[in-house]
């Protein structure tokens, strides 16, 4: 039976110390973090490639994202951002190919402005001891998302107060063109059932984190 990870409570400071604890002379390392939507990844992530500078760089799951006319044609445009909108064996090649690349790689990115991905807009260099690769499900134990738990050494998961989160992502969507009715629905409709799919793989994760102010 598998045991509870432990939880540590950080400062994004500290979050960021950690992460360059893991940077050895062994080899490339993959963090992951993970947590519900509203959680703080994005900002996680950026805090420990800002202190880590040339020593780290972002992969965002979010750059995996199926086109809208493609989720159009499959009908799932209103589910946007649920596990079976992304493409997850893209993701996990990407990821594999970190592992192993002796050169430049080159990984998409998401832009929220005009709600689509760009290929090719990060370049990982094959020097880049310490990636950091952010999504909600990373830890999902179906369909293709195993092969991209495989590809990470250690997966951190982003724990956040519910209210705090849903507010955040109410401002979030409300920030990005919705009404503060239509963004309150979609975190409602969307956001909340994705964020207890990701609850239910919490205990997957190798440390619960929760980020101190």
């Amino acid at each position: 039976m598998r045991t509870s990870p432990p939880t540590v409570s950080l400062t994004l400071d500290q979050l960021a110390s950690r992460a360059a604890s893991l940077i050895t002379d062994n080899g490339r390392y993959i963090l992951g973090i993970t947590g519900a939507p509203g959680a703080g990844k994005s900002t996680a992530s950026q805090a420990i490639a800002q202190k880590l500078v040339s020593l780290c760089t972002v992969v965002e799951m979010d750059g995996f994202h199926l086109a809208n006319r493609e989720l159009d044609r499959l009908g799932r445009r209103g589910q946007k951002g649920a596990p079976e909108t992304f493409d997850a064996d893209g993701y996990a090649a990407l990821l594999h190919r970190l592992r192993s690349e002796d050169s430049i790689v080159y990984a998409p990115v998401f832009d929220r402005e005009i709600d689509e991905s760009i290929g090719s807009a990060t370049a990982v260099e094959p020097r880049t001891p310490l990636i950091v690769t952010e999504g909600n499900y990373l830890l999902l134990p179906n369909g293709s998302w195993p092969q991209v738990r495989a590809a990470i050494d250690t997966v951190w998961y982003l724990e956040v107060p519910e209210a705090t989160r849903t507010q955040r992502l109410v401002k979030r969507h409300s920030r990005f063109g919705r009404s503060s009715e239509a963004a309150a629905d979609w975190v409602r409709r969307v956001d909340q059932p994705n964020a207890d799919v990701i609850a239910a793989a919490r205990s997957r994760a190798d440390l619960i984190v929760e980020i101190r102010t």
